[in-house]
């Protein structure tokens, strides 16, 4: 075996060309490891991190296109928040964004735009709270730290960043700072997400063994977004990097069902790919020959299957798919020894507590949902609904995350598990190129995931 040290692993690891950058490693038949090789501490653990109460959450954005916008509409109905400031490299979402705020009567908030760094005058304002950040992934890690560093809290769009030396880096200013860094995992606020958290923590399923997640949504009509929107720099990525693209949506929810760092944490995966084969054969169908998207060469395999195992021996499954012709699914599954749950479509069977047998599918969900529906979708589900985002997710996230910030609570999620469900995706594609080959998942949080709390059933 080729031992690589901490540097060339992070080099290796965290490269936009993936695959190519790290073909020549042999790492067949063993674990590349990269124990011993954790950075020290930059400052306090954020585990739990809890900070000064805020009145009024001020808030400024940083990207309001697509995600973005969705985001300042929401956030401006939530009691409590005052919009403050706005950034935007594209002068006409900027301005849909200021437009919506006045048609609600609210106070037109700074904006700034121009040129990529414009983003840093909004931070060297005194008068914002926390900043959301809705921006191309490879924005994500830098522009959190320097929100960190200016002294405001960092919430950022999945991924929480792009390589493992970025994660350690979001990670060291989290601690240096105390303050926080969130990836907003939306998909940890959808109903069922929360039923199965409620399930799970009431011991249903008995003691968890293996979980299922998966982003698999066909995406090919993005390629059609050439000069703005998410496919303008999206599709890109299915020329730098073979591995999982995308695997924190399903991830997350699993993570939370067993406690990964909180009790539990990633030990190590390994990964394989599919061939490449569906954007190709789209680009040709849909584009002239010349168009740019004809001359890429799309490295990321259709299907990507990664399985993580878990220090206390749990299985888990991770599958990414964005190119294919195929129903949308997130697996959702949680598999324990008295039964299981699975989503898309939504089943149960148990052995015990069921007036089915475990050898079929309970496909009937109305009772389920009496009994174990989440206190917060109960108490916020009507309202989520009506404000929208991904049957409601995207707002109670925005509620919840706003709600902890005035009452002085730690937030659901935290940069340890920003950093633990994002780092999937270039562990992934080292060990896609090195015939997936075992890799370790670092841990970020630098052994403190053994007295870490596991998320609570919280109310209102």
């Amino acid at each position: 075996m080729t031992k690589m040290n901490r540097r060339d692993f992070l080099k290796a690891a965290g490269s936009a060309v993936g695959a190519t950058a790290i073909a020549g490693t042999a790492l067949t038949g063993c674990a590349q490891s990269v124990k011993g090789n954790i950075p020290p501490r930059a400052g306090q653990s954020v585990m739990g991190l809890v900070t000064k109460k805020l009145d009024i959450v001020r808030v400024g954005f940083i990207g309001v296109g697509q995600r973005g916008y969705g985001h300042v509409k929401r956030m401006s109905q939530i009691e409590g928040t005052q919009i403050v400031a706005i950034c935007d490299t594209h002068q006409e979402v900027l301005d849909r964004s200021i437009n919506f705020l006045s048609e609600q009567g609210q106070q037109r908030p700074a904006t700034y735009t121009g040129a990529e760094l414009a983003y840093q005058d909004l931070l060297a304002r005194d008068d914002i709270d926390i900043v959301i950040i809705s921006t191309p992934w490879k924005w994500h890690a830098p522009m959190a730290i320097d929100t960190m560093n200016s002294g405001k809290h960092a919430f950022v769009e999945v991924p929480l960043a792009l390589s493992v030396e970025e994660m350690w880096d979001v990670v060291n200013t989290a601690e240096r700072t105390q303050r926080h860094c969130m990836m907003m995992e939306n998909v940890n606020y959808g109903r069922d997400e929360l039923m199965v958290l409620n399930m799970v923590r009431q011991g249903l399923f008995g003691e968890l063994l293996h979980g299922e997640a998966a982003y698999i949504h066909e995406l090919r009509w993005q390629m059609k977004e050439v000069e703005h929107k998410t496919g303008s720099w999206r599709t890109d990525w299915h020329s730098k990097r073979n591995g999982n693209l995308y695997p924190t949506h399903g991830l997350g929810p699993v993570s939370q069902y067993m406690n990964i760092n909180r009790g539990d944490r990633f030990d190590y995966l390994t990964s394989m790919s599919s061939p490449a084969l569906g954007r190709a054969a789209y680009a040709q169908r849909e584009f002239s020959p010349e168009h740019i998207r004809n001359q890429a060469k799309y490295i990321s395999g259709d299907m990507n299957t990664t399985l993580i195992k878990t220090v206390k021996g749990r299985s888990i499954m991770v599958q990414h798919d964005t190119t294919t012709p195929r129903p949308y699914s997130r697996h959702n599954l949680i598999q324990g020894t008295n039964g299981v749950f699975a989503g898309f479509p939504n089943r149960i069977a148990l052995e015990h507590g069921s007036e089915i047998s475990f050898h079929e599918w309970d496909y009937e969900m109305s009772s389920w949902y009496a009994k174990y529906d989440h206190p917060l979708w109960l108490r916020m589900g009507e309202e989520a609904k009506r404000n929208g985002g991904h049957g409601g997710m995207d707002f109670l996230m925005f509620w919840r995350m706003i709600y902890c910030l005035r009452n002085g609570e730690p937030l659901d999620q935290d940069v340890y598990d920003g950093a633990a469900w994002s780092v999937i995706s270039p562990l992934s594609a080292l060990s896609v190129s090195n015939r997936s080959a075992s890799i370790d998942i670092p841990d970020f949080t630098r052994g403190a995931w053994q007295q870490g709390k596991p998320l609570g059933i919280v109310g209102v």
